[in-house]
């Protein structure tokens, strides 16, 4: 049986015309019915204002062309059918009947087609976090900027490859370390400052992008590694710009616990090398330190060892022969790592955090009464 029409207004035609000459395109609520009405060549077009991938509002994004691209994701509809871009036609909005009496556009809010959510498979990333069985597994990341092309010694670099070397070596331990410099990732475009919701896990520049290496990060902080050391040079005071481009992008992953209450790190440990020809050790530890204990990692004691030669007496060449002839530095990486694999041990026996985590007091924990809770089927349900 035929649903009823429910013709409704939309508002005068003349001033919708002009509005929609500067932008094309704007959201609309009509009887609480999100609607994406554009106007091009002549002739209006509306469809459901939701969009099918993560419920951004379609409306609020711009035309190319005929075709509406989210403001979130760029997932594209046709402004007029609601159906996908050509090669995703089967994935379409809802499209609605429009009608123009006595100068008033009117809106049949009784669709003329069904949403069609296509089928896509997972990411791989998302998986069940489980740890696999097996001996303890330690990541080194790497932040320090660098020409591959023509390298050069990097302090923080060289004190990181000893302690993995001897976790290999000496405690028989399965390593990995990540030269962000070689990994090619794109910068986060800051969807969550978009929508809170927008902030997808993995993030979407990776489901987006399959050339986006930040997935080898993803991978081994979240499923792969018990233990991680990241290691930065100072740059003017601060972590590495390598280092902030990876931190932005895993924004998502600390997302996460703020919107699905999914905590993805758990009982994992962390550990810093900081080294640079200027001081500020204590500032960069600080934040680097805060950073990671939000994401869900812990640390073990004296959670990062450091060198510096301090402001009056930065001299490069002479703080690079000082490291590379340290004997002292290397055993305090080393020991930094095993101070964080007899941590990441007694994690293992006994973990700290099983259950999910009480959001009282957290970051963005009143953001939205219900929104952590919010799925997508939720969000397309009330479209």
């Amino acid at each position: 049986m035929t649903e009823a029409s429910n013709w409704q207004p939309v508002g005068p035609v003349d001033s919708l015309k002009s509005d929609l000459l500067k932008t094309g395109l704007r959201q609309v609520v009509v009887q609480g019915k999100k609607l994406a009405l554009s106007f091009r060549d002549g002739k209006f077009g509306i469809v459901n204002g939701t969009c099918n991938h993560a419920g951004g509002p379609l409306g609020e994004g711009r035309l190319e062309g005929d075709y509406i691209s989210c403001p979130w994701h760029y997932w594209k509809f046709h402004r007029i059918t609601g159906e996908g871009e050509p090669g995703f036609e089967d994935d379409r909005v809802p499209r609605h009947d429009l009608k123009e009496e006595d100068g008033v556009l009117f809106v049949n809010l009784t669709a003329l087609t069904t949403r069609n959510r296509k089928p896509h498979a997972p990411h791989r990333l998302v998986r069940p976090v489980k740890r696999e069985p097996g001996p303890l597994r330690v990541a080194g990341i790497s932040t320090t900027v660098m020409d591959s092309k023509n390298p050069r010694y990097s302090t923080s670099e060289a004190l990181l490859k000893h302690a993995l070397q001897k976790a290999e070596s000496d405690l028989q331990l399965p390593t990995k370390l990540l030269r962000l410099s070689e990994l090619s990732f794109r910068n986060c475009e800051g969807f969550y400052s978009k929508a809170a919701p927008a902030c997808t896990w993995p993030c979407s520049i990776t489901q987006m992008d399959p050339a986006d290496e930040m997935e080898q990060v993803y991978e081994v902080l979240v499923h792969w590694a018990d233990v991680v050391l990241i290691a930065t040079p100072i740059r003017w005071g601060s972590a590495s710009s390598l280092y902030f481009r990876m931190a932005e992008r895993l924004n998502c992953v600390q997302n996460q616990i703020t919107l699905q209450d999914n905590v993805l790190i758990k009982n994992k440990v962390a550990g810093l090398i900081i080294t640079g020809g200027q001081d500020n050790v204590q500032a960069v530890a600080g934040s680097t330190l805060g950073f990671f204990a939000e994401l869900g990692f812990v640390f073990p004691p004296f959670p990062y060892v450091a060198h510096s030669l301090g402001w009056t007496a930065e001299n490069m060449q002479r703080n690079v022969r000082y490291v590379a002839e340290s004997h002292e530095l290397r055993d305090g990486a080393f020991a930094l790592l095993k101070r964080s694999v007899d941590l990441a041990k007694m994690l293992i026996e006994k973990p700290v955090l099983e259950d999910n985590l009480e959001q009282g007091g957290r970051k963005a924990h009143r953001l939205e009464p219900g929104l952590e809770k919010l799925t997508l089927a939720d969000t397309l349900d009330k479209s």
